[in-house]
């Protein structure tokens, strides 16, 4: 049997215990669940259990330094993340494992959570399986990031149709993912936090690797789980940087739209084409990418 390592980020987390609690009880197969404690500890703590695994970080140093921590000591062949505030199907793992390749990053579909009765949120919200890459827009220069956001307009058109059940999204939100650890470890390198900072565009990294690189990202429409959107009930639960965090999105919307990765197959026209239409991408985005993202990593010392 195959096993899975299910990473959980943590910070000041509210939800991590029920969130653990939830994983052990909905798993079908071996799993191992390791839980990085990014400069605190939970009161309570989760009770002990064989397969699972407390890396505690004396200082806070980041989401990606944290599932980085959490790779380098995985034992399973599969490598799961998933935010410390989510609910999961049951069978969840079984389900992934049997519908993946060794070049996919899948995600299963996200519903929203509400965290109190611990059952998935009755908000009006349809179910999320899609994700485009919102254009790096340089009339927005509070935040120039090239993001995951949901696209509902291919959920309609999608929904319910058995030839879809497995099928290509650009992106994802980023509270859950896939994969092949060697495909993690070996072809994405992990976690890269130079430009990027601690915490940003975790899942432009990892999808924009995998699409540019010969891999694919993929929805798996038979399985799901549910997200808790923190907002202004929850908030962050911890302070974070904002300059850091525009610094990072601004880094990657450069980094990704003017085709720095050394490792490509693939230049980033070639990602949007594929997707085309892409919403909110103008017809001459690429002579208003040249026009302004090069000027800008030579301003930011990039280049």
């Amino acid at each position: 049997m195959t096993k899975v390592s299910i990473l959980f980020p943590a910070r000041n987390e509210t939800f991590l215990n029920q969130t653990i609690d939830d994983v052990f009880n909905k798993a079908k197969g071996e799993i191992e669940v390791i839980a990085i404690l990014d400069g605190y500890y939970p009161n309570p703590m989760p009770k002990d259990r064989n397969n699972l695994i407390f890396v505690h970080r004396g200082r806070s140093m980041g989401m990606r330094a944290a599932i980085n921590a959490g790779a380098n000591i995985a034992k399973g062949e599969y490598l799961m993340k998933a935010d410390a505030h989510c609910m999961f199907q049951e069978g969840f793992d079984e389900i992934l494992k049997a519908d993946i390749q060794d070049n996919w990053v899948v995600i299963p579909g996200r519903h929203s959570l509400d965290p109190e009765t611990w059952t998935i949120a009755q908000n009006g919200k349809s179910r999320r399986d899609y994700h485009y890459l919102c254009f790096p827009d340089p009339s927005k220069p509070h935040d120039l990031g090239m993001h995951g956001v949901e696209w509902p307009q291919r959920d309609r058109e999608r929904r319910d149709k058995p030839e879809y059940q497995i099928d290509d999204t650009p992106s994802c939100q980023g509270s859950c993912w896939f994969m092949h650890k060697s495909w993690f470890t070996d072809f994405i390198g992990g976690m890269n936090e130079h430009g990027y900072g601690t915490f940003s565009q975790e899942f432009q990294e990892l999808g924009n690797k995998t699409w540019l690189g010969g891999g694919e990202v993929k929805v798996n429409k038979n399985c799901w789980y549910a997200h808790l959107h923190k907002g202004k009930t929850y908030g962050r639960m911890y302070h974070q940087d904002s300059k850091e965090v525009v610094d990072g999105h601004n880094y990657s919307a450069w980094f990704w739209s003017t085709n720095q990765w050394k490792n490509r197959i693939h230049d980033i026209s070639w990602l949007i084409s594929k997707f085309d239409p892409v919403p909110g991408w103008p017809l001459d985005w690429e002579k208003q990418i040249n026009d302004f993202w090069p000027n800008y990593g030579k301003e930011h010392s990039y280049v």
